[in-house]
Formats: C-alpha cells, sequence, structure tokens
C-alpha cells in the first residue's frame, strides 16, 4: 500500500527521530511509505495534489494539528499519532482544539505514547476507549555500544541531552550544580546536543562558558551518544514540555539512572523512586542528585527497574507489530 506519513521533519528533534522510525517500521511490512514534512504544506488543497500525484491510498500524521487536518476530507482513510505539543499546548487553545477533535472523528485509529497521553486526550475529547489504542515506543538503539574509560574512579558525569532550544530548558539546573561542583570538583554536568536555535544557543554558550562544574558538547553521531551516556552517571532531563523523551528511554534501556524534572511527559515514563528520580526545582535535584551519590543500593534499584520497564512496556518489536497492524486496518477500507 502507498502511504502518505505527514510530520515535522524539523532536524534534531524528537518529532523527526520518531517519524524515520515508525516510516521503518512500516516499509519492513512491504508498504511505500512518502514521508513529507507538513511544514511544506499551507492548505489540504496542496496535500490532494500530492495524493493524486504520488497514488496515495491511506495516510498518517504525527501530531495531529499540524499534520492531522491537512489530511481530511480526501476520502483516503488515516490514523494519527498524538504528539507532545497536542496535549501539552494546542489542547489549550480554543481553535486547535476544535480543530483536533474534528481530526479525530475522521481518524481510522489514533495512537498515543503513553497511557497518560491517552487519558489526557479521552478527557478532552471524550473518546471511547477503542478509538485511542494505547501505544508505548522506543527509539531502535544500537546493535553495539561502545564503552568508554572514564578518567577517574570517582568522576560523576551527569548528563543532560537535548537540542538547544528553550523548550528544553538546558539552564535550568546550571547555576545550582556549579555550586555543588565548586564544593565537590569531582562532579560535572555535560550538556550535549545540537544547535537547533542560534539565538538561544548563543545564551547558552555564554553561560557554559562562565560557569565552573558544566560543559557543552555539540552534536554527535548516535552510536558515540550512546556510549557516553554508558560511561556517565546519570541522565538529566529538565525540559519545560515533553511528549515522550527518546533520551529518557534511552539510558534506562542502557542501564543508566534517569533524574527528570517533574513534568506530565517525565512523570509518565519515570515512576519516582522507581525506575528513576523526578525533581520539581533546582534545588530539589541537586539533594536527589547528592542522594544518587551517596546510595549505590538506590541507584542499583533504579537501574534495574528502568531497564525492566522498557524491557516491558517500550518493546521496539512491540511498536512494530502494532503500528503493522494499526496501518492494515486502513488498508483493509482504502478501497484498494
Amino acid at each position: 500500500m502507498r502511504l502518505l506519513f505527514l510530520a515535522v521533519l524539523r532536524p534534531h528533534t524528537g518529532n523527526a527521530v520518531t517519524a524515520e522510525r515508525v516510516r521503518d517500521h512500516l516499509e519492513a511490512a512491504g508498504h511505500i511509505c512518502i514521508l513529507k514534512d507538513a511544514f511544506d504544506f499551507e492548505s489540504p488543497s496542496e496535500i490532494a495534489n500530492l495524493i493524486a500525484a504520488e497514488n496515495v491510498e491511506a495516510a498518517l500524521a504525527l501530531h495531529l494539528y499540524r499534520g492531522g487536518r491537512l489530511l481530511q476530507g480526501h476520502g483516503i482513510p488515516f490514523g494519527v499519532i498524538f504528539g507532545g505539543t497536542d496535549l501539552n499546548e494546542d489542547v489549550n487553545q480554543g481553535e486547535k482544539n476544535k480543530v483536533m477533535g474534528k481530526v479525530l472523528e475522521e481518524a481510522r485509529f489514533a495512537v498515543a505514547f503513553t497511557k497518560s497521553m491517552e487519558e489526557m486526550a479521552q478527557r478532552q475529547w471524550e473518546l471511547q476507549q477503542s478509538r485511542t489504542p494505547p501505544l508505548t515506543g522506543m527509539p531502535s538503539f544500537s546493535a553495539q555500544v561502545r564503552e568508554i574509560n572514564q578518567s577517574a574512579d570517582n568522576l560523576h558525569v551527569f548528563l543532560l541531552i537535548c537540542g538547544l532550544r528553550q523548550v528544553k530548558d538546558p539552564l535550568y539546573v546550571v547555576d545550582v550544580f556549579s555550586e555543588w561542583h565548586q564544593e565537590e570538583p569531582n562532579v560535572y554536568l555535560v550538556i550535549v546536543g545540537p544547535e537547533v536555535d542560534p539565538v538561544f544557543t548563543r545564551e547558552v554558550k555564554a553561560k557554559v562558558r562562565r560557569t565552573a562544574g558544566v560543559r557543552l558538547i555539540g552534536e554527535m553521531p548516535q552510536g558515540d551518544l550512546h556510549a557516553v551516556m554508558k560511561s556517565c552517571f546519570v541522565v538529566v532531563n529538565s525540559s519545560v514540555s515533553e511528549g515522550m523523551s527518546a533520551a529518557i528511554l534511552e539510558a534506562m534501556d542502557l542501564e543508566v539512572p534517569v533524574l527528570a524534572r517533574n513534568i506530565p511527559g517525565n512523570a509518565a515514563v519515570v515512576e519516582h523512586g522507581v525506575t528513576g528520580l523526578l525533581f520539581s526545582e533546582p534545588q530539589e535535584f541537586v539533594q536527589l542528585a547528592k542522594r544518587l551519590v551517596r546510595d549505590p543500593a538506590l541507584e542499583k534499584e533504579i537501574v534495574a527497574n528502568g531497564r525492566e520497564y522498557v524491557r516491558t512496556h517500550h518493546s521496539w518489536q512491540a511498536e512494530r507489530d502494532t503500528y503493522q497492524r494499526l496501518v492494515r486496518m486502513l488498508e483493509g477500507s482504502s478501497g484498494h
């Protein structure tokens, strides 16, 4: 089947990574998946022309407002995947909320990455459970992860992985971490990721240059990043908003403890004290970080629970099987 897949493909974002992963799942089942950036289209009429030109039989959209609204009214069956922006931001804007509700009425299925996202959608649009089958997904990982030797036995590196843009808030814990570093010079915060927002990147670089104990590293290949993650002490997430953090799930899979900001997207995958630790303000971040350093038993327990959580709830194979099953629903109703 020839599928049109609309997603926001801005480089170095979770959306782009997720879209490529889903496309791989669908193409593995023998479908032809035509992946397009939703931001390249301004109206449904442009999509209509694309559907005709590419002989598209069905469609899929990542993000209900950004992509899903462009698929309405074309006479082809489509499914949608909720993005973090849908339920964290767009749902609070009246007109966008209404548009997304209309998209859900026409969609043959809707996918939510976590149970909490599914429940939020049901509350917003009073959906029947069968309308929004829950799906937990995770990025695929490199087959091998290279080990990196730490430069000192007692070195503790806290790794914050994010594209440099405001919603990721990489500077949130920088000041308190620097104070801790001055007390205990063996702790370091390393921020790693691509320069997404040029203006904000300059702000981050300037701040890091004048802050002790904090380092900034640019984008690196996935294999190298996983090796760095494996060698660090903790993976940190300080985002203002998340749909489902790939870095958190990758850390759990690589058996690295997670220390994440207590926001809905993170709390959906991190159970405090069980699969990771959640902090609500910078001082609490430092308190929990110190607790992890001084309590190896807690670190070991969190790592084991996190790994089991990923294996149980975010299986790559289960995600592939689910997307392939859902798309068969479109195939059965496409009329081809």
